[in-house]
Order: C-alpha cells, then sequence, then structure tokens
C-alpha cells in the first residue's frame, strides 16, 4: 500500500478521500489548518490511523516538508476568505514547487464542472442557465488549473470535478463513468473518492481536466 497526503482533509471531498484511501489500505497524512477543530470529530472515526497536521496548500516549503515520503497527493482545499483568483493559482504553484522538490509525482486536484467543457464544446458556466452568482469563484478556480497546464513541471498532475455536481446525500455505489459537462450529472462524494483513488491506483490519465458522474 501507498503514503497519500490530502491536503484540505477536513472538506467534504476531503473527508470522503480519506475514507476511500483508508478503506484501501493507504496510510494518510490528513493536512487540516486548524486540527484542533478535528481531533474530537466523531464522524464515523474519520480520523482514526490517520496521521492529522496542519499546514497551509500555498505555502511551497510546507507543502514540500509535509509530502516527503509520500507517493501521491489530494487537493481538496479551499479557502473562501482569499480571493479565488489569489488562492486556487498560489495553491497550485505552491504544489507543483513543492512536490518537485520532495519527489513527489502524482498531484490530484478537484475542480468544478463549471469550467468543464460541454458537448459543445463551451464551459458549463457559459450555457444558457447556468447560475452565474458564483462565476468569480469558478474563474479563479480555473485559474488554478490553468496554471497547471501551463507550467514546465515533473509533477504528473490530473485534476477531476463532478460533470455536474455532487449528490450531497448520495452513498457509495462503487460506480462511476467519465463525462462531458452536463448540468444533471450527479455524483456522490464517496464514488468521487473512489475516482481520485483509482488515479492514484492505477494512474490511467494524465494532465488534463476530467469530468465524472454517477453510472
Amino acid at each position: 500500500m501507498g503514503k497519500i497526503i490530502i491536503f484540505g482533509a477536513g472538506g467534504r471531498a476531503g473527508r470522503a478521500a480519506v475514507h476511500e484511501a483508508r478503506r484501501r489500505g493507504h496510510d494518510v497524512t490528513a493536512v487540516v489548518r486548524d486540527p484542533a477543530k478535528h481531533r474530537d470529530q466523531a464522524d464515523d472515526g474519520l480520523w482514526d490511523g490517520v496521521t492529522l497536521v496542519a499546514g497551509d496548500v500555498t505555502d511551497a516549503d510546507g507543502v514540500a516538508r509535509l509530502a516527503a515520503g509520500h507517493d501521491a497527493v489530494v487537493n481538496a482545499a479551499a479557502d473562501l476568505a482569499t480571493p479565488s483568483d489569489v488562492f486556487f493559482p498560489a495553491a497550485t504553484r505552491a504544489l507543483l514547487d513543492g512536490l518537485a522538490r520532495a519527489g513527489v509525482a502524482r498531484l490530484l486536484s478537484v475542480g468544478l464542472a463549471s469550467v468543464l467543457e460541454t458537448s459543445s464544446g463551451v464551459r458549463l458556466m457559459d450555457t444558457p442557465g447556468y447560475p452565474q452568482e458564483y462565476r468569480d469563484f469558478c474563474l479563479g478556480h480555473g485559474a488554478g488549473t490553468d496554471a497547471l497546464r501551463s507550467a514546465d513541471t515533473p509533477v504528473d498532475w490530473l485534476v477531476i470535478s463532478p460533470s455536474g455536481d455532487f449528490d450531497h446525500g448520495g452513498g457509495r455505489t462503487g460506480r462511476y463513468r467519465i463525462a462531458l459537462a452536463d448540468m444533471d450529472s450527479r455524483i456522490s462524494y464517496a464514488d468521487f473518492a473512489i475516482a481520485l483513488l483509482d488515479e492514484i491506483d492505477t494512474p490511467k490519465h494524465h494532465r488534463t481536466h476530467l469530468g465524472v458522474e454517477q453510472d
């Protein structure tokens, strides 16, 4: 089994990734801003067998230190107190710098469907009827992915997002499929985590943004 470090492990996608990684027998380091807020969290024994540490995904030196000795990284971090067009590109730059120095080859980043292309070739957020109140956040998140695409890096990265949105009440079915962006598409957090971990255990896609949905 491998060693996986998960930034943003306290969020819903991050927690699901921790659960799935532990289910597969991986050693997991869970990075959160304030471990004290999570140590007493019942949540089905989320932190059983997990190394819980404080960290900042925008700090390249910290990323290099924490990631050393790990085989792969999941980035599910977000900071709603920082403008998205500042936070997400900064996180990308710090991760690529820190992981290269730490010798970690594989990075899985949680993306947004809003910047994923539909079957008509336009971004989901640019299709008629798509809600626009979070457009700035989506553009900022997409800027983080653009920073991955433009980087000259040895890190083998992949962005995975729902093809539409998360099914917030959905459970683990063990099934998913790759799909283009679709506003009506859904996937549970648990099945989304399966897609993330599959691309760590048996990498099939590289340096692109994939959408996944319930199969």
